[in-house]
């Protein structure tokens, strides 16, 4: 094998078992669950070096500046990012990357994986895959299993003809896929010693994948086509069209494609690996102490046992006092406190919040946008306080409010404030008053980031009180 493999990293999940810390507005792809790097980060270093191109992103609108500022900070420049106007699934996504990459190099390989896994083993798992590309080279649809350590009920499984050999990874023949299993089909399968983990990893060339697509999912073909054929480029982002991305079936590459095909082969992993897929997992992979107890963040635990707390409110102290078997999570908005054994039913903890109407359900406290992020400090019935954070060089919306006034004070950094006419310099401890309708905007000329307060005053307070005139994001 000679040619660089093409790293697709699907980045659109919300990660809903991780609540309160994974939200719709800002999913645990992007959060530094483990280490100081995001899972995203972490998955973009681990498919990079001699064996690969750079990376190409699928995400959505919400997310594609958080994916080039988190790719920015570990000096990585992605090959293509592709916006998905919405989610469709994998099936959809996998096949618009493999038409992207057709244009270019049709024969090339393309490694697609989830922006969110676990791997700490680099090395082992680039054995893995060089071993996978050679069958992928001879026309495979490759897919890796992890060796199983335990009777896990979160994960699907592959059957394989027979139990993997120790040493080195060999691609071997799949039998089926099998779904989620119960308990004691999960004990089942890790005794017979032929089943994986299915992580949804997978590796073929973009002509073998596309083949399979008109064959088992033809359905897929025309509009994802179009899709891709009617792309538009902004600010260095592919933007698929909408209309017939609407169109295209909302499937698994799983349901679609790989179930049916018969050209399937599966490299088995036996390395470390977790797709943090709840509380409990994460808890795991922290390395709980001989208690079995794991601490995160500004938490402490006495007495306790079998026990996860992490605390990600800034000043706020978590203790947990002869806790057993229990998870807690405190960030500044929320807290979840739960039983171990239920750590996948946190996503129905979601599901009831979105039914009172909870904007803790869907929404990250600290609000990312493409030029810093803010936060809300007090809130009031007519009035805000909010912290926001101007990354060097960025700049907000030239913009007014019709319901609301403004006083900024800057805390750290210099700010370049417009008001109606008037452009001037303010620096820590300086401040300035915008009127409720003047035009204004806030830009950060120097070197280091700014930070300032903001206190809003008046009848309307939400975040759809903006009017932009001119916008370097080319947000509407």
């Amino acid at each position: 094998m000679t040619s660089l493999i093409h790293p697709v990293l699907l980045c659109g999940g919300s990660g809903t078992r991780l609540w309160p810390l994974s939200r719709k507005s800002y999913p645990k792809q992007f959060s530094p669950l483990l280490g100081s790097e995001s899972l995203f980060q972490a998955s973009a270093k681990r498919l990079s070096g001699d064996l690969y191109a750079a990376p190409m992103v699928l995400t959505n609108e919400d997310f594609r500046f958080i994916v080039t500022e988190q790719l920015a900070d570990i000096g990585m420049e992605p090959a293509a990012i592709l916006i998905e106007p919405q989610g469709r699934n994998t099936a959809p996504a996998v096949l618009a990357a493999a038409l992207h990459l057709a244009k270019t190099d049709p024969e090339a390989l393309m490694l697609v994986a989830p922006s969110d896994h676990v791997i700490p083993d680099v090395e082992a798992f680039n054995a893995a895959v060089r071993v996978a590309a050679v069958a992928a080279t001879a026309g495979a649809l490759v897919t890796f299993g992890i060796q199983p350590n335990r009777a896990e009920t979160g994960y699907g499984y592959l059957e394989l003809e027979a139990a993997p050999e120790g040493g080195e990874p060999v691609a071997q023949k799949l039998r089926q896929f099998v779904e989620k299993p119960d308990a004691t089909r999960a004990g089942e399968m890790l005794a017979a010693g032929n089943f994986l983990w299915n992580a949804g990893i997978f590796l073929f060339s973009v002509e073998t994948i596309i083949s399979a697509f008109k064959t088992h999912a033809p359905q897929l073909i025309d509009p994802v086509s179009a899709a891709v054929a009617g792309g538009e480029e902004d600010l260095g982002f592919t933007r698929l069209a909408a209309d017939p991305w609407a169109k295209a079936e909302d499937i698994s590459i799983d349901y679609a494609v790989m179930e049916k095909a018969d050209n399937l082969s599966v490299v088995p992993y036996g390395s470390g690996w977790s797709d943090l897929g709840g509380w409990d997992a994460v808890w795991l992979e922290s390395g709980p102490d001989g208690d079995g107890v794991a601490t995160n963040g500004s938490a402490m635990a006495i007495d306790c046992k079998d026990t996860f707390l992490r605390s990600e409110a800034e000043g706020q102290k978590l203790v947990g006092l002869g806790l057993e078997n229990i998870i807690a999570i405190s960030m500044p908005d929320a807290v979840l406190v739960a039983d171990k054994s239920r750590a996948q039913d946190v996503k129905t903890v979601v599901s009831a919040l979105k039914t009172e109407g909870s904007q803790q359900a869907e929404t990250f406290p600290r609000d990312h946008r493409p030029w810093g992020w803010f936060e809300s400090l007090v809130v009031g019935e007519r009035f805000q306080v909010k912290r926001i954070v101007v990354h060097p060089g960025a700049s907000l919306s030239l913009q007014s409010h019709h319901h609301r006034a403004e006083h900024w004070i800057v805390v750290e950094g210099t700010a370049k404030v417009t008001v109606d006419d008037t452009v001037k310099l303010i620096t820590e401890n300086q401040s300035v008053y915008i009127p409720l309708g003047a035009v204004h905007r806030m830009e950060n000329p120097g070197k280091v980031p700014m930070v300032l307060i903001e206190v809003q005053t008046g009848s309307y307070l939400g975040e759809d009180d903006i009017i932009r005139y001119e916008d370097v994001y080319a947000r509407s």
